[in-house]
């Protein structure tokens, strides 16, 4: 058993207000700690990893030099946010992060008034910074306000918009680049640190726009000098890009020199209109083994930090992720006209191998859904076979291209939508409550939903049959254990296949993962239960011939229940003036917060328990209603 781990400064600081009583020369003993301090607690339950590692230092100096929370503080996504919320009050919780009741995964404004904005996917934190910035100045308060955005997240098209915009404008905005590739650049030192302190300084900012003021009274001069500067500063810095976007560029900066940035947060801080800092760090500094891989130590379950093995439970079998990748192999072997397409998500979403097979197939556009999904249109109209590989959460980011550039032009693009349903940990973030609604009411749509793996791997296949975009959308985690087939085979689109005939008079109509709990249901009941496969088309004959022969009829899925399959399902009775009684089982109409997926599906209601005895009691009144009709008769 490892001794008892000792933080005497870190122990010292409950808030940032106790941060800023340190002497500085104390900094860099707190950064170890700190560092010391995530490694042991995340070490005991998991969690985002390797990311916060990284900004130990810089989280330390901006709540140093920044009067937190009156001044604003937005990361963005959050990954890296850990060490921000240890120095904010919660460093006694962090071992609950991610679980039931404990700390969000990501800022959260509920959890923190240090928390000033809610995040979860990336790429949110400029614009957001920028509203607060020009709310400050509208209301003429001194506040400050400071955007921490991460090399990664700068790849959409979201923060260059909003890098337009505040460059356009007088807002008091400091925007922070953390760039953390895997090994810091050789302009990032001595030099380099003292060109940054220099540059960000009062002295320089003062003569350079006071030049600027004197130079714009000789046009010929003044281009010749705004040229010259360009030059120069791209031959020391690269920062000729932010600086055309109206910003005053600075760095890069060693992002593990806490004293540095200090110095240099505290000039900037002295300095108004849009400043942008690029700070160069290291995922996982500090742990040799995240150092080494960081992705795999992006976030990871427990481990032993002496040794850096992750520990790991025992698998049912593969997940569907690793379907997916596999299918996709196997298909690209069959079909030289399939592509493989991912925002950002290659290890998530099961493309590790198929990206090592396939390298001339397969495409990773960064963080960037949109793209990713015109692109694939794009491939798709020269007679190419894109699979767009994305989590279910983040399909919503690109719904306009979906619609417009996709379906409207009912282009053969198939979506593999993972992550759909209940995710878990991540949290509301990352649930994937909603692509049943906001899918099946886009015409020329092909939607379905895999009861189990095998189904997962025969649906991916008849999505690329389809003369059409088409999404197949499958849950986080494993399957009930159906062996694969090797062989593909078409289904037949929009026909659902009875499981289970009955003699009760109730029918269960289960769409996706819900079938297991509908099948143990419809033994106890006696029900007959249908897998119902697609969502859209919908099988309506079998819907209506079974309404016509059973006495109640339910609907399972996860999914919102508003707009959802059952509502689908309603949709089709109320047309054919059908009067049934109808149940719809689904995700409530309300977030679903982090904790594990079988906590997050308890909280819907959607559990095996939850699911059976809401069935139990709803089918009892409808038999006690029926029995007060008959007796009135």
């Amino acid at each position: 058993m490892s001794a008892p781990q000792s933080y005497p400064l870190l122990e010292q600081i409950e808030l940032p207000a106790d941060l800023r009583r340190l002497p500085e020369a104390q900094l860099p003993q707190l950064a170890d700690e700190l560092r010391q301090f995530l490694i042991h607690t995340v070490s005991t339950r998991g969690g985002h990893f390797a990311a916060g590692l990284g900004t130990v230092e810089l989280t330390i100096a901006l709540h140093y030099v920044f009067d937190t929370p009156q001044d604003r503080l937005v990361w963005d996504v959050g990954h890296q946010a850990y060490p921000h919320k240890v120095l904010t009050g919660r460093r006694a919780q962090l071992h609950t992060i991610k679980q039931e009741g404990g700390l969000a995964p990501f800022p959260s404004r509920a959890e923190s008034e240090y928390d000033t904005f809610g995040v979860g996917h990336s790429s949110t934190s400029i614009s957001a910074a920028l509203g607060m910035a020009v709310a400050a100045g509208r209301d003429g308060s001194n506040r400050r306000v400071v955007a921490v955005i991460g090399d990664g997240a700068m790849t959409a098209g979201m923060a260059f918009e909003a890098l337009n915009h505040a460059g356009s404008l007088p807002a008091d905005l400091l925007v922070i680049l953390n760039d953390n590739d895997m090994s810091i650049s050789e302009n990032v030192g001595a030099l380099s640190n003292y060109f940054t302190a220099a540059l960000s300084g009062r002295l320089y900012a003062t003569l350079r726009e006071g030049g600027k003021k004197v130079l714009r009274q000789m046009p010929t001069v003044w281009e010749l000098a705004r040229r010259s500067e360009e030059h120069l500063k791209g031959m020391v810095l690269p920062g000729t890009l932010f600086e055309e976007l109206g910003f005053n560029y600075i760095g890069p900066l060693d992002g593990h020199d806490v004293r540095a940035l200090v110095g240099t947060l505290r000039n900037l801080r002295k300095l108004h209109g849009p400043q942008f800092l690029h700070v160069v760090t290291r995922k996982g500094k500090g742990y040799a083994p995240a150092e080494a891989d960081p992705i795999k130590w992006h976030g990871p379950g427990p481990f032993d930090p002496a040794s850096g093995t992750i520990f790991k439970e025992a698998a049912r079998g593969p997940s569907y992720s690793q379907i997916f990748g596999q299918w996709l192999c196997d298909m690209a072997e069959r079909d030289p006209q399939i592509i493989g397409v991912t925002p950002a998500m290659r290890e998530g979403s099961g493309l590790v191998e198929f990206s090592k097979r396939f390298p001339d197939r397969y495409f990773d556009v960064a963080i960037a859904e949109q793209h990713a999904v015109t692109f694939a249109a794009g491939l798709a109209t020269e007679g190419l076979k894109p699979v767009v590989a994305i989590y279910s959460t983040f399909l919503q980011r690109a719904y306009d291209q979906l619609i417009h550039d996709v379906a409207l032009q009912n282009l053969p693009v198939v979506f593999a939508l993972d992550r759909a349903g209940l995710v878990g940990s991540d949290g509301a973030t990352h649930q994937g409550a909603y692509d049943l609604s906001f899918l099946r009411c886009i015409p020329n749509m092909v939607v379905m939903a895999p009861a189990d793996e095998n189904e997962c791997r025969q649906m991916l296949y008849t999505a690329t049959t389809v003369n059409g975009p088409a999404a197949v959308r499958y849950p986080r985690g494993t399957g009930p254990g159906v062996p694969l087939e090797t062989e593909f085979h078409a289904l037949p689109i929009g026909k659902a296949q009875v499981r289970r005939e009955g003699r009760s008079g109730l029918a269960l109509l289960a769409f996706g993962p819900m079938l297991e709990s509908a099948l143990a249901v419809g033994e106890r009941l006696d029900a007959t239960v249908v897998n119902m496969r697609f969502i859209k088309p919908l099988d309506e004959a079998l819907i209506l011939e079974i309404a016509g022969r059973h006495a109640a009829l339910v609907t399972l899925e996860e999914n919102a229940v508003q707009g959802g399959a059952g509502s689908a399902v309603a949709e089709v009775l109320a047309a054919e003036g059908v009067t049934v009684p109808l149940m719809q089982i689904g995700i409530p109409d309300r977030f679903i917060e982090h904790g594990s997926r079988e906590s997050s599906l308890a909280a819907a209601g959607l559990d095996a328990a939850s699911v059976g005895a809401g069935i139990e009691r709803w089918w009892a009144l409808q038999n006690r209603a029926a029995m007060r009709s008959v007796g009135r008769a």
